[in-house]
């Protein structure tokens, strides 16, 4: 996951907004966003090298999303798939804190990564790069591949446009949420930041929506959680050409 954008208590009908782009490879296999059959309560894509997720919900409620922290080098060998974080967080019944106190006892496991895991009435960040759980404010969010809001100009205008959705109509929020996530403008060469892959796929990567060949979206999730609890669910994906795949939707009611 490349890309999440997210609204935490930006409007009173919707507590819970997230939109979001997974970003990889395509020889990697996965499993479309379905719920697990051997854990009925989980709704996630899955990824079916490792066994992990990259963004997930379950019956409860609970929800997690992570995306790599970009350091320029290969993973390690022997390091844990950071997908597990989100399948092991929905799988648990530990307070999202607590969650997170723990992942931080076993950070070193892992290559660099972004964590958010909340629940319908809080959601946390966390980092294995800074140490630091934080509990997201109310507002507008977007997390690429560095920390929180860093101001990379894709990041920006994903929060900025998940903000202007503040007062659009229910019934077009989806929509726009799906537009915002295809956005595909290329920012100055200039505004990029130095992550230590070269200035060439600086810029591939600089969209929040990339075609790459080999690389590239493999899917964009919306993610609705309305104020009596129900949660809305709908998943793109698309083949390496930027076709789409398969188009997914399903409709939960959150037992709290």
């Amino acid at each position: 996951m490349c890309l999440i954008a997210v609204g935490w208590k930006l409007r009173p009908d919707y507590p819970l907004i997230l939109a979001a782009n997974r970003d990889e490879f395509f020889a990697r296999t996965a499993a479309p966003a379905a719920f697990w059959t051997d854990h009925p309560q989980l709704l996630a894509g899955r990824d079916l090298e490792q066994g992990g997720a990259w963004l997930g919900i379950t019956r409860t409620g609970r929800l997690a999303a992570v995306t790599n922290y970009r350091e320029g080098r290969r993973r390690r060998n022997g390091s844990r798939s950071r997908g597990w974080l989100v399948r092991d967080y929905l799988l648990s019944e530990a307070a999202p804190e607590t969650f997170l106190g723990s992942v931080d006892e076993t950070r070193a496991d892992y290559d660099g990564f972004n964590l958010l895991a909340g629940t319908p009435t809080q959601l946390y960040y966390y980092s294995n790069r800074t140490r630091q759980t934080i509990a997201v404010a109310a507002g507008a969010h977007a997390l690429s591949n560095h920390l929180l809001n860093t101001p990379w100009p894709k990041v920006t205008r994903a929060r900025d446009g998940l903000a202007a959705l503040a007062q659009t109509p229910p019934g077009e929020l989806t929509g726009a949420l799906f537009t915002l996530l295809s956005d595909r403008e290329l920012p100055p060469q200039d505004r990029l930041p130095d992550t230590g892959v070269g200035a060439e796929l600086e810029r591939v990567l600089s969209t929040a929506f990339i075609r790459a060949g080999d690389y590239g979206t493999r899917c964009s999730t919306v993610v609705l959680v309305d104020v009596a609890g129900h949660a809305t669910f709908e998943e793109i994906s698309y083949a390496p050409d930027g076709t789409v795949a398969a188009h997914g939707r399903y409709e939960l009611d959150i037992m709290v």
